[in-house]
C-alpha cells in the first residue's frame, strides 16, 4: 500500500517562488563593488533570476551544465544562483582566495561551462583564461557603465543579460535528487575534493537550518550573511532566508568591521553569522569607538573554535546571544550548534559559557558518534577522544568523480577528520583535526582548548599550538603566538597565565613569538605550513630529555 499525499519534488527555486508570493515586498539590500547600496525585492529578485535563465538558455546552458560563480555576496549572487538552478543547471561556487593553480584545477576538474564574476576577480580570469578547457564564457556581474576594458575572450555584461529577457519563464523540472550545487574543499593537502549537493539534500538542509533550534530564521528578521557564499553555501542562508521570508542584507566585498557595523545597524540587523576572524575587527572597531549594538539579537560563529572571550564579549558587554556551530563543505554544511537544553537557561553565566564554548548538538537530519582507530565506538562521556563521524540525508556520499575512493565506513558514516569529544547531553567539542592531533606519552592533547586559553590573555592577537618531535614524549606542544600591536609580553608572562587552566602535562614546551600566522582560503589555521615552518626548531626540554 502507499500513502495518499501529494509527491511534490523539493526543488531549489520552489524557496525563491515561496518568497515571491509571501514575501514578495521584503528587502534583499547589497553593498555592492561599485561602492552603492542596492535595494530590491523578493519579487524582483524573482523576475530577475528567470530573466537570467532565459539568458543562460539563450547561450546555450542547460540541464546539468555546471555554471561557477567568483563572487560576493550580493543580490546578483543570489540571483545567480537561482537562475542556473532554474534551467536545471548546478552552481559552482569558486573561493576567489584559492591559489591561481587551485581554481584552474577546481574550474577544469568540475567542467565549468560558464563563470559568473564579480569585477573584483576579473583580473585573475584574464590570467588564468586560457587554461580554462570547458568555460565558454564569462558573465561580469556589472551594468554597463561599470562594465570593464577587459582582455576576456566572451565577456557578458550581467544587467544588459537581463535586461534583454522578459521574465516569462517557467523553472526547468528536473529530479529532486538532481544535482543542483558544488563546491570544493580548501584542499591544504591534495587537490580539492568536489562535494555535489542535490536539490532535495539543500532543501532538507533548509528545512533544519531553520528550526528552532538551529538558525531559527523569522520573517520578521533582518539576516546579514557575513559568512562568504563561496564559504561552504554561506551556511545556507541564501536558501533559508528567502524559505523564512526574512530581509537580506550582503556585505560585499566590505568585511573590515567599520563597513559591517555600519550595516549591522542602519540596517536593524536582528541576525548575523560569519567567521571568528570578522567578528574580532568588529568587537575592536566597537570597543575603539565605544559603540553599542542596539538591534542585533543572535549571532552565530563557525569556521574555527570560537575564543570563550569573544563569546564572553558579546553575551556580557553587547547582550548578543551566541551560537557557536561547526560544519563542513560535506555537511552542507551545518553539523552542530550549541543550542541549550531545557534548565540551562537557570544557570550561572560560566556554566553557559561552558556549554556555548563546545560546537554544540547535533540537529534532526545528522547522526553523530566518535570511534577509536579501530573503528569502535567510543563512550559519550566527554571525556573521550575520537574520530568524528557523521552521517545523514544532505551529507556527501562520496566526492565528484569518485576522488578519495570509498569515504564512508560499513555503516554509511563519513569521517570529518576531526577529533572530538561528546558529552552526555549530546554536546560535541573539536579537540583537533586528526591529522594536527598532538600525541604526547600516548595521550592525546588538544591544541585547540590552549590556543582558546592563550587568545584570553590581553596581549595575544591570535594562538597556534603545533606538535613538535621529542626524544622522550614522541611529541610536544609549542605555542606560537601573534602579540596584539603594541604589546610587550614574554614567554613567562604566557606560561604563567595558561596553569590552571590547562592541564598541567598539556603546558606547552615553548612560546614563539611571529609577526603573522598563516591561514587557509577559509579562514583556518595552516598547521602543516607552521609545521614546516618550525621544522628545525628545537624544544628546550629535548635535550634534557634526550640524556
Amino acid at each position: 500500500m502507499f500513502g495518499q499525499m501529494q509527491d511534490v519534488p523539493l526543488l531549489m527555486n520552489r524557496i525563491l517562488d515561496h518568497a515571491m508570493i509571501n514575501h514578495g515586498e521584503r528587502e534583499i539590500v547589497s553593498r555592492l563593488v561599485e561602492g552603492n547600496i542596492h535595494r530590491e525585492t523578493y519579487a524582483d529578485a524573482h523576475l530577475r533570476a528567470r530573466k537570467l535563465s532565459q539568458s543562460l538558455q539563450g547561450l546555450g546552458m542547460g540541464q546539468g551544465d555546471v555554471i561557477a560563480t567568483l563572487a560576493w555576496n550580493t543580490h546578483r549572487h543570489i540571483e545567480a544562483w537561482y537562475g542556473i538552478t532554474g534551467i536545471g543547471g548546478v552552481y559552482h561556487t569558486l573561493n576567489p582566495r584559492l591559489f591561481p593553480e587551485q581554481l584552474v584545477y577546481i574550474i577544469n576538474h568540475a567542467e565549468d561551462k560558464m563563470i559568473f564574476t564579480d569585477l573584483t576577480f576579473v583580473p585573475i580570469l584574464e590570467a588564468i583564461q586560457d587554461q580554462l578547457t570547458h568555460v565558454k564564457g564569462i558573465i561580469i556581474m556589472t551594468d554597463a557603465a561599470h562594465m570593464p576594458d577587459t582582455s576576456l575572450t566572451h565577456a557578458y555584461c550581467y544587467e544588459d543579460l537581463i535586461d534583454g529577457q522578459n521574465g516569462d519563464f517557467n523553472w526547468v523540472e528536473v529530479d529532486e535528487r538532481a544535482p543542483c550545487g558544488m563546491c570544493y574543499t580548501s584542499g591544504t593537502t591534495g587537490n580539492p575534493k568536489g562535494v555535489c549537493y542535490t536539490h532535495r539534500s539543500n532543501v532538507l538542509h533548509t528545512l533544519v537550518g531553520n528550526s528552532a533550534d538551529v538558525m531559527g530564521l523569522k520573517s520578521t528578521d533582518s539576516i546579514m550573511p557575513v559568512v562568504p557564499m563561496f564559504h561552504a553555501n554561506a551556511w545556507g542562508l541564501a536558501l533559508s532566508a528567502p524559505a523564512a521570508g526574512s530581509k537580506i542584507v550582503n556585505p560585499g566585498p566590505n568585511m573590515d568591521g567599520e563597513s559591517i557595523y555600519q550595516l549591522l545597524t542602519e540596517e536593524a540587523v536582528t541576525f548575523t553569522a560569519a567567521v571568528p576572524t570578522v567578528w574580532l575587527m568588529l568587537l575592536q572597531h566597537m570597543e575603539a569607538n565605544d559603540l553599542k549594538l542596539p538591534v542585533l539579537k543572535d549571532v552565530t560563529i563557525g569556521g574555527s573554535a570560537v575564543p570563550r572571550i569573544m563569546l564572553e564579549k558579546f553575551e556580557r558587554d553587547y547582550e548578543v546571544s551566541v551560537k557557536h556551530a561547526w560544519g563542513m563543505t560535506e555537511l552542507s554544511p551545518l553539523g552542530t550548534i550549541a543550542s541549550f537544553k531545557s534548565g540551562m537557561e537557570d544557570m550561572t553565566f560560566d556554566e553557559q559559557m561552558d556549554i556555548k564554548v563546545k560546537q554544540g548538538r547535533a540537529p534532526y537530519g545528522v547522526e553523530m558518534k566518535i570511534t577509536d582507530d579501530d573503528g569502535n565506538e567510543l563512550p559519550r562521556d566527554g571525556v573521550a577522544f575520537g574520530h568524528l563521524m557523521v552521517r545523514g540525508p544532505f551529507i556527501v556520499g562520496e566526492y565528484i568523480k569518485g576522488d578519495g575512493g570509498n569515504i564512508l565506513d560499513e555503516n554509511g558514516f563519513f569521517d570529518t577528520g576531526d577529533v572530538a569529544t561528546i558529552d552526555p547531553l549530546g554536546f560535541m567539542q573539536i579537540t583537533d583535526r586528526a591529522k594536527d592531533v598532538i600525541k604526547s606519552g600516548g595521550e592525546w592533547i588538544s591544541s585547540i582548548e590552549i590556543e582558546n586559553v592563550a587568545v584570553a590573555h590581553e596581549s595575544v592577537m591570535e594562538a597556534a599550538v603545533i606538535g613538535l618531535a621529542h626524544p622522550k614524549w614522541d611529541e610536544r606542544p609549542l605555542l606560537i603566538i601573534v602579540k596584539n600591536e603594541g604589546a610587550d609580553v614574554s614567554k613567562e608572562e604566557i606560561l604563567s597565565f595558561l596553569e590552571g587552566k590547562i592541564a598541567k602535562w598539556w603546558m606547552p614546551d615553548d612560546v614563539a613569538f611571529v609577526d603573522e600566522i598563516p591561514h587557509t582560503a577559509t579562514g583556518k589555521i595552516q598547521k602543516l605550513t607552521l609545521r614546516s615552518q618550525f621544522a628545525d626548531y628545537k624544544l628546550p626540554t629535548a635535550d634534557s630529555a634526550a640524556e
